[in-house]
């Protein structure tokens, strides 16, 4: 379902976008950059984090989070160099977002793939929950 854009071309949070695509990952940027208290989390921290959701309806899907000292911003396709990467069916994906399966249980039972310097990740977990937190306003109102 393709929401209409209001005029000045900004689609508003409210409006539903399916799970993965250019326009949900779009709705997750505005989210992260408009969020006061995101930017506070997130500054002295440069991080870049990999999303690859794969078997999806539309084929494959790839985003990446990019956390530059105080601004969040989310970005489609692969980013050339990212600090830590997530790789995991379209399946899986969803049910993560949709609440049903954690990513900590994903990850543990080889559904969630996670490479690259996990340990920065987990330095910079506060930032990373809070980036969650500002996306969860998106995950409600996304379609599966």
């Amino acid at each position: 379902m393709k929401a209409a854009e209001p005029p000045g071309g900004t689609r508003s949070l409210l409006a539903v976008a399916r799970f993965s695509t250019a326009e949900w990952i779009a709705d997750l940027d505005r989210a992260a950059a408009g969020d006061a208290a995101l930017r506070r989390a997130s500054r002295g921290v440069s991080l870049v984090v990999q999303q690859t959701v794969t078997d999806g309806p539309e084929g494959d899907a790839a985003w990446h989070v990019v956390v530059d000292d105080g601004a969040v911003s989310v970005r489609p396709g692969e980013a050339p160099e990212p600090d830590v990467t997530f790789r995991q069916s379209y399946e899986t994906a969803a049910a993560i977002g949709r609440g049903d399966l954690s990513a900590q249980t994903a990850f543990m039972i080889g559904k969630l793939r996670v490479g690259g310097n996990v340990e920065l990740l987990m330095t910079h977990q506060g930032t990373f929950d809070s980036v969650e937190d500002v996306f969860e306003a998106v995950r409600g109102s996304t379609e599966y």
